[in-house]
């Protein structure tokens, strides 16, 4: 009988393991949009999310469900003005991604490691 995988493996799966982009173009005329749109950068940050892209920031996640809470939060802090576009796809997808700068081809960004504790 063959031997069955831990019942972890899944975790590690590339079609598992998913990516939460963020991408935004919001409004710095005033003051107070500068405010608005250095307060939700601020707060991807504080959730983990890192900058891409000029307005446009990524947050690995291990699941769906918890690509899911990082979505929703994101959805909390949206200012009240601007466009604000939320992606997520898998690490398979965000592997497959081709980057350049200007015509010359650059890596990949890595993927992350993930911690398990037993």
């Amino acid at each position: 009988m063959p031997q069955q995988p831990p019942s972890n493996a899944h975790r590690f799966n590339a079609y598992r393991l998913m990516w939460v982009i963020v991408f935004f173009d919001l409004p710095t005329f005033s003051n107070e949009d500068k405010k608005l749109y250095s307060e939700f950068r601020k707060n991807l940050m504080e959730d983990g999310f890192t900058m891409f892209q000029f307005s446009m920031y990524t947050r690995p996640c291990p699941s769906r469900e918890n690509a899911d809470v990082h979505s929703r939060r994101v959805e909390k802090i949206l200012p009240p003005r601007g466009k604000v576009g939320i992606l997520t796809i898998t690490d398979k997808q965000f592997g497959m991604m081709k980057l350049y700068q200007g015509i010359a081809s650059v890596p990949n960004p890595e993927g992350y490691e993930q911690l398990m504790l037993f």
